[in-house]
């Protein structure tokens, strides 16, 4: 491999990130600029010897670097991409440059899906890794039993977290058509991404472009309980397909059946026949899914079921997925990324399953594009049903109303417009034995500490 000096642009997100942390350990110069270059991000990458800049003017572009990696953050209209194209300088994206720089000769295992795929990966690196395979990853979360989010590592096999989101603003492809996997996980598929997508059939479109890249000699590991996952098949596939779901439907080469309702334990079966039982700190049937998806997987690569079973005991789950952030006076603040309703739906029903009759205090930031135009507002209300009392923050740019998305809550449905008022509404109504689930694909404000403190803490 020719030694590179790439400077990225956008390179404080996880994904361009990660890029970076694979590229220094390949022996790649990197640099690389943001507009926001803060902890923990900023000190990670400083380890690792990377140069950063501040702020996306023409004066943070490294005119000596071979080669401008873009990440998606990056617009028209920013002073340091029109300078790119006006000096005519080498550009490519993130996803590009790691499918020529990295993947070409690997072994890809991409789990793509609406969602699951951060925690599928990074039950599938684990798995690979305990068996002694010593996978290469990249992941848009912190998988507890590794600490990092990217490595080269040290074999032919690398795992990697398969987003739909679009590349660059010179290609608006999906990002995962470029990773051209050996074997493919196909979580789930509903609408989202408002921003980029105009409706379902343009994602399910996407989802087939990537299904065309796998060879005749790959597999397609994909969620036989999901309709429109079917529909995206039947338009063409050229690969073997083994199917996984959590009842016990003839379709399913892979099923589950729960030992206890939360998910922490479970029987896998793959053609009828008991596997083993997983039994982990996890919960939720999503999980579960997860968990029969990342088995099937590797045991594409070689790693028999039986062995995934022992591994996955093991697995430490990832940071902002069902996170307990702290417990003071009885009371448990968790964190989940969770952002779509039927993610949160899942989620929410896991808690249920684990707690009980215990209160469950849901408080929910509407931060994703697709939440902040409204576009899955339909949905929020019952996807909180399960929920004891419900806090929502609504700031005042929100362009459309919580409390009418969400009339079936009642007087179980309480909103503030700043992140302070809302901590001072759930420490009103909380007693010992609350579980707090916080959910957001962002920081939300500090909130975890901010409860956490008020809780006594």
């Amino acid at each position: 491999m020719t030694k590179q000096h790439i400077h990225i642009l956008g390179i404080c997100g996880t994904f361009m990130g990660g890029i970076a942390a694979i590229a220094r350990e390949a022996g790649h110069t990197v640099s690389g600029v943001d507009a926001n270059v803060y902890p923990p991000m900023s000190t990670q990458l400083e380890q690792l010897g990377i140069t950063l800049s501040e702020g996306y003017n023409e004066e943070n572009i490294r005119r000596d670097a071979d080669v401008q990696v873009v990440g998606n953050a990056m617009s028209r209209g920013n002073p340091i991409t029109e300078a790119v194209l006006n000096e005519n300088l080498a550009y490519t994206s993130g996803p590009q440059w790691l499918s020529e720089n990295v993947l070409q000769h690997k072994w890809v295992l991409a789990v793509a899906g609406t969602h699951g795929k951060t925690t599928t990966s990074s039950m599938l690196a684990w798995i690979l890794e305990w068996a002694g395979m010593s996978p290469g990853f990249l992941i848009g979360g912190v998988p507890g039993n590794f600490d990092v989010s990217a490595r080269l590592g040290g074999s032919d096999f690398f795992v990697i977290e398969a987003d739909e989101y679009d590349t660059a603003f010179f290609d608006k492809r999906s990002k995962f058509v470029h990773y051209r996997p050996r074997t493919l996980v196909l979580n789930n598929l509903e609408f989202d991404h408002a921003d980029i997508f105009d409706d379902l059939a343009a994602i399910q479109r996407q989802f087939h472009h990537v299904i065309r890249t796998v060879p005749e000699n790959g597999m397609l590991i994909s969620n036989g309980e999901e309709p429109n996952l079917e529909a995206t098949l039947q338009q063409g596939s050229w690969t073997p397909i083994q199917r996984f779901g959590t009842t016990h439907s003839a379709s399913s080469e892979w099923q589950t059946q729960l030992i206890n309702a939360d998910g922490s334990a479970f029987g896998v079966y793959f053609e009828g026949k008991n596997q083993g039982e997983v039994r982990w700190d996890c919960i939720g049937e999503h999980n579960v899914a997860n968990a029969l998806a990342a088995i099937a997987a590797a045991r594409h690569v070689g790693v028999r079921p039986a062995d995934s079973v022992r591994a996955l005991a093991e697995f430490k789950g990832v940071k902002r997925r069902m996170e307990l952030r702290g417990e003071a006076n009885g009371i448990k603040v968790y964190d989940d990324f969770a952002h779509h309703p039927t993610a949160i739906e899942t989620t929410l029903a896991g808690l249920r399953n684990k707690v009980g009759e215990q209160r469950i205090f849901a408080v929910f930031e509407p931060r994703s594009n697709s939440l902040r135009t409204g576009a899955h507002s339909a949905g929020l209300g019952a996807s909180l049903e399960v929920a004891d009392k419900v806090f929502v923050l609504q700031p005042p740019e929100l362009n459309w109303s919580i409390g009418d998305a969400m009339q079936n809550l009642g007087d179980r449905l309480h909103t503030e417009a700043d992140v302070d008022a809302l901590v001072a509404s759930i420490a009103a109504q909380w007693q010992a034995g609350d579980q707090v689930l916080v959910m957001s694909n962002g920081g939300f404000g500090g909130i975890h500490q901010k409860l956490l403190t008020a809780a006594g803490a």
